[in-house]
């Protein structure tokens, strides 16, 4: 169901003040000319904005709510079952980061959570790229054995959206619908379960810190009536609450560096919710293979004409390979992990800077 009906819409103020766009995915199956108007409405509203509301994805509320319990359930653990997976014990960055253990533009966040990526064996080739440290396997909580089977339930269903979006923009970009599909490679992905503990101070609390994500795609899960997530718009942050049925879908740097910033990646943060409540997210992150490069998509006259570059950042460059990239997140984001396990990349880096 799609609470705005279709093409671009946003919520009235009677029922509240949603700033971004409202997608229905499930036009793309409604015929070729609404299909072709669902692909002008998403390149619009990622020109424009970076951000928008999906809804229409299939997955069903059976499902959300399996996933929901299992992150209630995940986090009520007593503490030692969840720091028997401490990520410091996992040198691929997996399993549970406690309350603080993440930065975010070098800022503790509030939060706990746990890291779930694709489930291989651990690379032992000494000729391996850095970024190959991050693959390997997950740490899962014995006492908890349903968590895989429902994440594994969700990274499914959500992989197949976040193809069937990528197929939509190929085409809405004026490239082969098959264009990411040729390029990504196996995807490399990430789940994140996350908790924002309640925070009993008046002035806003750093859930996660302000930052665009590096990667191509994400779609966001909230927590049925919570808040928190704001997106930045004309200098301004404006609330993104919950929509039941729906994801916050955001683009990363690494589509805007293919479009040559025709798209947009936008600066977003959560905020603390007040104490005693707290809230639920799960962000599933939909990216390339580690080794692959996203080629710039030669974008038709009339859009090439609207790219406005991409956004220059030297404290956070962008690298056309994924792979450094999301190394480069990792190594800022868990400092802890980084010192422990990938002491000589941090002396690199910071020799080279």
């Amino acid at each position: 169901m799609n609470p705005a009906g279709h093409g671009v819409g946003t919520y009235s103020r009677g029922m509240s003040d949603l700033t971004l766009p409202v997608l229905d995915l499930s036009r793309l199956d409604a015929g070729p000319e609404e299909a072709a108007r669902f692909r002008d409405d998403l390149r619009a509203a990622t020109h424009d904005v970076g951000f928008f509301y999906l809804t229409g994805t299939g997955v069903s509320a059976e499902l959300e709510g399996r996933l929901h319990r299992a992150a209630r359930d995940f986090f009520a653990l007593p503490e030692a079952d969840k720091l028997a997976i401490e990520n410091v014990q996992s040198p691929h960055f997996r399993g549970y980061t406690r309350v603080g253990g993440e930065r975010t533009q070098g800022k503790v966040d509030w939060r706990e959570q746990i890291d779930i990526g694709p489930e291989r064996d651990a690379v032992s080739d000494p000729g391996a790229p850095d970024f190959a440290r991050l693959i390997g396997p997950n740490l899962w909580p014995e006492a908890q054995p349903e968590l895989r089977d429902v994440v594994a339930e969700w990274h499914d269903h959500l992989s197949g959206v976040a193809r069937k979006l990528l197929r939509a923009w190929a085409l809405a970009l004026g490239a082969p619908e098959t264009y990411f599909d040729e390029h990504f490679g196996e995807p490399s992905t990430l789940i994140k379960i996350v908790r924002y503990p309640g925070k009993d101070d008046p002035t806003p609390q750093q859930g996660v810190g302000a930052h665009k994500d590096s990667g191509v795609l994400t779609l966001l899960w909230v927590e049925p009536g919570k808040g928190g997530l704001q997106v930045q718009r004309d200098g301004e942050w404006v609330d993104a609450p919950a929509v039941p049925g729906a994801f916050v879908v955001n683009i990363g740097e690494l589509l805007e560096y293919a479009t040559q910033g025709y798209l947009i990646a936008t600066n977003h943060r959560v905020v603390s919710p007040r104490w005693p409540d707290d809230r639920i997210s799960v962000p599933f992150f939909f990216n390339p293979q580690l080794d692959r490069r996203l080629p710039l998509i030669e974008l038709p006259p009339e859009l090439a004409a609207e790219a406005r570059g991409v956004t220059q950042d030297p404290a956070n460059p962008i690298h056309a390979l994924y792979g450094e990239n999301a190394l480069k997140s990792r190594l800022r984001a868990h400092p802890d992990v980084a010192e422990k396990w990938h002491a000589d990349l941090v002396a690199a880096r910071t020799a080279a800077s």
